[in-house]
């Protein structure tokens, strides 16, 4: 009676054990997706959200040299973005400098700067990386909502990634 009595609360305490493990695990369903994609022979690194809907994110036209080819490039951000966005990083886009090169970078606060960990992509020297943000994160539409804020000297932006990711339109 005792072993029987045994095996049952040793089956029970498994089953607590087994449900309390899986109730604990991590989602990651609701996590976005980056990806690199051609659409019409452009590389373009895309979202896909919660929703399904697969949204561009950034289009490369040139590639930087023989070596970093237009697709390459793509595949290498569309892989930091989606650390980042593991990371829970991927909170602010931001503009800066690491290593003398101007950068473009995911943070997670708003007013952190950018360093090497951070960096989602690298500029050529002498390129205004302000610019670059403020292109590639607002295009035309996306107005409707406050999504880039200047610091008080003009020199860097900073973007609510979240909120950029909910207004730009899906790609069919």
């Amino acid at each position: 009676m005792l072993t029987k009595i045994a095996k049952v609360s040793t089956i029970a305490l498994l089953s607590i054990s087994t449900v309390s493990v899986t109730i604990n695990q991590p989602s990651h369903a609701s996590s976005p997706t980056f990806f690199c994609a051609k659409n019409k022979g452009l590389p373009k690194t895309y979202v896909r959200t919660q929703d399904g809907g697969k949204k561009p994110i950034i289009s490369w036209e040139k590639s930087l040299s023989p070596k970093l080819t237009a697709f390459e490039r793509c595949k290498q951000v569309s892989q930091r973005f989606q650390r980042s966005s593991d990371n829970g990083t991927l909170k602010t886009i931001t503009n800066g400098t690491v290593n003398g090169y101007p950068v473009v970078c995911a943070t997670a606060n708003t007013y952190d700067t950018c360093t090497d960990n951070n960096v989602l992509f690298t500029l050529p020297r002498g390129s205004n990386s302000k610019l670059v943000v403020e292109r590639l994160l607002d295009p035309s539409g996306l107005e409707a909502g406050r999504i880039i804020n200047q610091s008080g000297d003009n020199s860097q932006v900073y973007v609510d990634f979240a909120t950029y990711i909910g207004k730009v339109k899906p790609e069919r």
